[in-house]
């Protein structure tokens, strides 16, 4: 084999992933007919968060992290603010258990509302509110 060939081999490796995390598992009864993803953020910010929204979804904690369920797409345009991380396809860790079950059939919570309360508690300006540079 020649040098090309073995950077090429080495380009299509596939990089593994610290945890890749699993698609969660909703509870019986409950549908998400926008399709699902998660927003982590460390369990310390968990409670503060909590009473600052109208409606809490399904939210599910592993011990360092709780998983706010919301509609697909909801980091369109919309930078998550640090520490919070977004999980496309709602993919959390093994370990994640089920901590609140709203009332209904949907286990969303409301994305802005959840990002404004984020920005609350971590002091992070909304982005629509920052400065434009020229």
């Amino acid at each position: 084999m020649g040098l090309d060939t073995l950077v090429r081999l080495q380009r299509r490796r596939p990089v593994p992933d610290r945890d890749p995390g699993h698609p969660l598992s909703l509870p019986d009864g409950m549908t998400a007919p926008l399709g699902c993803d998660a927003v982590a953020v460390p369990d310390r910010l968990g409670p503060l968060v909590v009473p600052r929204l109208p409606r809490v979804g399904c939210v599910y904690a592993d011990g360092s992290q709780w998983w706010w369920i919301v509609p697909s797409d909801s980091d369109y345009a919309l930078p998550w603010p640090e520490p919070a991380r977004y999980a496309k396809g709602a993919l959390v860790t093994r370990t994640a258990r089920l901590i609140h079950r709203p009332a209904g059939t949907v286990p969303y919570t409301p994305p802005i509302p959840l990002y404004l309360a984020l920005c609350r508690v971590t002091g992070t300006a909304p982005d629509w509110s920052r400065a434009a540079s020229a």
